[in-house]
């Protein structure tokens, strides 16, 4: 569906388009009418099913329609469980809020990283972005106030109750006013999640997107495989990067050693990239990302943990540089390319010692990947 038939003003409509978001998916179609209707909204969808922008729309719509801003207190709040998803979000508003006249303020905050810095960049913040512990830091600190949000989403919730937080996220509802919108989105719907679901939310509209709603042919992704000796991985790598000028590929590896690597080896043949990983500290992590999604660096090499909850909603292009361990891992690794309705490719490279395991991931996910032979292409020079 289109998003001009979902109620949004001309100007969201053009935001969108401008992020290169041209139909809706199954949680936007559903879920932007009752946020923007004012309703409560419980939302069932995994990453990856654009909730993101669920929300993102339609609560800069509202504020930039409704809102006065008779004072520059926060009037939309995100709760996030990661500092990465924190910062993916924000991106995701600041985004979309380019295109409106009102100009609304979004800031993310997050831990790991001095608190100083962030408070001094609070003041006129419309809709903040925040960790639970981060969060609480900053009211304690007097540097934020609560008391006139209006509007509420937990993203993510399974996981902030997963990872310890709901301490944390109960004391923060006990700060907000008591009328208010109340969004809640979650992967799952498990025993925590439903107990606080039941006590924040108010007859909402339930939004539940299951994986059988969206085929895995939808995702429109082509999978390839190459059978590649060892030694020759890293040169072939830098042929099928130049050969295909990709100008935006993640690449996946199995260690943070033979990421460091694996970029000094592109950086030395030409090839401009940054890594990924939990060696690295967080300012470096943000800086990586940041390099690969606005196009300046267009190899990114990462880790499968520290790949986790990296979102960019038009990758054309997974590397699986070195066999994931499972199945799952790689389901989730090529889940990351083929979204938003454009076809992507995932192409893994397998040695003859991966070659069994690489079956038993084929068999798993009830795959039949083609496989091309190498031995044919001239890699010198690369």
């Amino acid at each position: 569906m289109s998003f001009a038939n979902l109620g949004l003003s001309p100007a969201l409509q053009k935001a969108a388009a401008a992020q290169n978001y041209s139909q809706a998916t199954p949680v936007q179609e559903q879920a932007i009418p009752a946020v923007l209707k004012g309703k409560d909204l419980l939302g069932i969808a995994k990453t990856g099913s654009g909730k993101t922008a669920a929300y993102a729309l339609p609560m800069l719509d509202l504020l930039q329609t409704n809102r006065a801003f008779k004072n520059r207190f926060v009037k939309g709040l995100v709760l996030v469980p990661t500092r990465e998803l924190a910062l993916q979000v924000g991106e995701v508003f600041l985004g979309f809020s380019a295109h409106i006249a009102i100009k609304v303020k979004t800031l993310a905050v997050f831990g790991g990283v001095s608190i100083n810095p962030q408070m001094m960049k609070l003041q006129g913040t419309d809709i903040l972005v925040a960790t639970p512990g981060r969060l609480l830091d900053l009211v304690e600190s007097g540097a934020v106030h609560l008391s006139d949000v209006e509007m509420l989403v937990l993203d993510e919730a399974d996981k902030m109750l997963n990872q310890g937080f709901e301490e944390e996220m109960r004391q923060i509802l006990k700060l907000l006013p008591k009328k208010r919108q109340n969004l809640l989105f979650s992967a799952t719907l498990d025993n925590k999640v439903n107990a606080i679901q039941e006590t924040l939310l108010v007859n909402p509209v339930v939004v539940e997107v299951k994986e059988e709603e969206k085929p895995e042919e939808e995702l429109q992704i082509k999978e390839l495989a190459y059978m590649i000796a060892s030694e020759k991985k890293g040169p072939f790598l830098r042929y099928l990067i130049k050969q295909q000028n990709m100008q935006q590929v993640l690449v996946f590896v199995s260690a943070t050693q033979r990421a460091d690597h694996l970029v000094t080896k592109l950086a030395n043949n030409g090839v401009k990239a940054v890594a990924l990983h939990s060696g690295k500290s967080q300012g470096a992590r943000t800086e990586a990302l940041a390099l690969f999604k606005k196009g300046k660096v267009p190899v990114l090499v990462a880790t499968d943990l520290a790949a986790r909850g990296i979102d960019v909603p038009v990758l054309p292009h997974v590397i699986n540089y070195d066999l994931p361990r499972s199945s799952k891992d790689y389901i989730h690794r090529i889940g990351r390319t083929g979204r938003a309705g454009e076809t992507g490719e995932a192409i893994t490279l397998v040695t003859p010692e991966d070659a069994h395991h690489f079956k038993i991931i084929q068999k798993q996910t009830k795959r039949v990947i083609p496989t091309q032979e190498t031995e044919g292409i001239n890699l010198k020079g690369f």
